[in-house]
């Protein structure tokens, strides 16, 4: 992980989405990979964590996008 390494996969995609520099769920998959977090589709592969990442996303006046289906892993 690069940054701050006391920082869960989890919170730093809340980070991601809130911060503005990624505009889908997919887009904060690939930035979690580049700063080498482990097991990423296993955190965010859940219903729950997507439409709350999503959620953020909207918030900040982003539309959803069609690659952002709830169900995928």
């Amino acid at each position: 992980m690069s940054g701050d390494r006391n920082v869960s996969t989890i919170e730093r995609a809340f980070q991601l989405a809130r911060s503005g520099a990624c505009h889908s769920v997919e887009e904060i998959r690939v930035q979690l990979s580049a700063e080498r977090h482990d097991r990423i589709h296993e955190h965010l592969g859940g219903v729950s964590i997507q439409r709350q990442l999503k959620a953020l996303l909207v918030g900040r006046g982003v539309k959803a996008r069609a690659d952002d289906d709830d169900g995928a892993g």
